[in-house]
């Protein structure tokens, strides 16, 4: 059987894109197989500034959106840039961009130049809000779709400033619905059909994305026609479904279901709270969620998280420990999965980073390259896209093409 990190073998990704979402949608389907070029200016992808942390010299975050990726460094202001970029794309099976909406047109080298080329070529074009509507000329970033898309509005607790989500959550989402939708449209062009060998243009934006992203609270916002308040750790549908201090820590629960409510009362040394009429179903614990909040904690504080983990699980109630990075790097879970992989860079020296958790335990850990400097495979990919050594010294010396 045929290995899912395999699965897009022989598949060719042109991949313009820069910093976080469309990024991470074209190392997925790298990591998934497909022959990634990462197309980037003299200067590099923007993302390449962002830090700290920086290891040798290399941005981390940058690194961490492009393993398993060649790099391509050409300059598309030349003259010469539209036509290798257009020769590659005949050759090509998906092209990734995050421009603002109709600088790749200008640059020709939108969708409508290169289809007319590749008429089963995939474009996925990644931007703030869409490549049409009111807003599609707007700039736009993570932290900025997290406050426009009502996200922020939902993180943290009734008294505190507006927060955001830490890490990329509106780029991180963008990132892998891309990915998913890039593998429909590539299902779609080879199956049999009326739209069997064409491509086409796939429209991704981060505040879709993070909309989607909120799929349970907007669903229930759009019946009840109430804007929820901010609720902390807790789940809005559910209690006790939250974290809670221990004599020591933090610990969270979800022992909302009546068996596993009544058996968490029991697990508590407080059996006849489960009868109480302020918690006798979900909706009432939910409407006396402050009430029981102080019961339980009140009880939880006399035991430490540990003696807590040990008593609930015996009892079949789900909870688990506040974990820091620290501890989460600990977790025999991890170790046992093989989430994180470890690569060699040229100047970044060993690198490790979570890979691609894709169903395959066995493949998931496998890393074909670690992530390319400015341009470092530049004469390599064109000589792949069938460019003779003579056309690649001849770019390279007008400055279209840079080698590193």
């Amino acid at each position: 059987m045929t290995s899912i990190n395999a699965a897009l073998a022989g598949v060719r990704v042109l991949d313009f894109s820069q910093v976080g979402a469309g990024p991470e949608c074209a190392m997925l389907l790298g990591d998934l197989g497909a022959q990634v070029v990462k197309i980037e200016s003299p200067g590099g992808d923007i993302g390449r500034k962002l830090g700290p942390p920086w290891q040798g010299g290399e941005s981390v975050v940058s690194m961490s959106f492009n393993r398993n990726k060649r790099s391509l460094a050409l300059d598309l202001k030349k003259p010469a840039g539209a036509g290798i970029v257009q020769r590659m794309a005949a050759r090509a099976d998906v092209v990734v961009e995050s421009f603002r909406p109709g600088v790749m047109d200008r640059l020709g080298i939108g969708y409508a130049a290169l289809s007319a080329l590749a008429p089963g070529l995939v474009f996925c074009s990644v931007s703030a809000y869409g490549q049409t509507g009111p807003w599609c000329d707007k700039p736009g970033v993570d932290g900025i779709v997290q406050a426009v898309s009502g996200l922020m509005s939902q993180v943290g607790t009734p008294d505190a400033p507006p927060m955001k989500v830490q890490i990329p959550a509106a780029d991180m989402v963008t990132g892998f619905l891309s990915a998913t939708a890039v593998l429909a449209a590539l299902r779609v062009r080879d199956m049999p059909g009326p739209a069997h060998g064409r491509g086409q243009h796939l429209d991704m934006s981060l505040y879709n994305s993070a909309l989607m992203l909120q799929q349970s609270a907007l669903a229930s916002y759009l019946s009840s026609g109430e804007v929820p308040p901010k609720a902390g750790s807790a789940a809005p549908y559910s209690a006790p479904n939250e974290a809670y201090p221990t004599s020591d820590g933090w610990i969270m629960i979800a022992a909302y279901h009546d068996d596993r409510w009544r058996a968490f009362c029991e697990a508590l040394g407080d059996p006849a709270m489960a009868d109480r009429p302020a918690f006798a179903d979900i909706p009432q614990r939910v409407a006396n969620r402050d009430l029981l909040m102080r019961e339980v904690s009140s009880r939880l504080a006399t035991r430490t998280t540990a003696q807590w983990l040990s008593r609930l699980e015996a009892a079949d109630i789900i909870c688990g420990p506040i974990a820091d990075y620290r501890e989460v790097m600990a977790s025999p879970q991890l170790a046992h999965n093989g989430v994180i992989v470890e690569m060699r860079h040229p100047r970044a020296g060993t690198l490790r980073m979570p890979g691609a958790a894709l169903g395959d335990r066995d493949a998931q850990a496998r890393v074909h390259l670690p992530p390319p400097m400015i341009g470092e495979h530049s004469r390599a990919v064109l000589a792949d896209f069938g460019f003779s050594r003579e056309e690649i010294d001849e770019h390279v010396a007008a400055g279209a093409v840079i080698q590193n």
